[in-house]
């Protein structure tokens, strides 16, 4: 379970780096961004095996749209940002 989420800049995370994975051990995700686009997150790794289970949720509910059934399960649960 996520506690909190959290955006940072690719210069932050690199000067920070210590205080963002502190945080991440505490139980909070951190959406990277450079350029003002999302490239990457850290999330604990108690949690990677349920976000990739998540993120098969509409293929394996046989859903006809998967990328849109898979997106639109990972919103809910992991309150993911499109658009930074």
């Amino acid at each position: 379970m996520i506690v909190k989420t959290e955006t940072a800049t690719a210069t932050e995370m690199q000067k920070n780096f210590g205080h963002y994975l502190s945080l991440v051990q505490d139980g909070n995700e951190i959406i990277v961004t450079k350029n003002g686009k999302a490239v990457g997150r850290f999330i604990p790794q108690k949690n990677v095996v349920s976000y990739l289970t998540d993120s098969l949720t509409g293929i394996l509910k046989g859903e006809e749209n998967m990328d849109q059934a898979r997106e639109e399960g990972l919103k809910e649960r992991y309150e993911l940002i499109t658009t930074l």
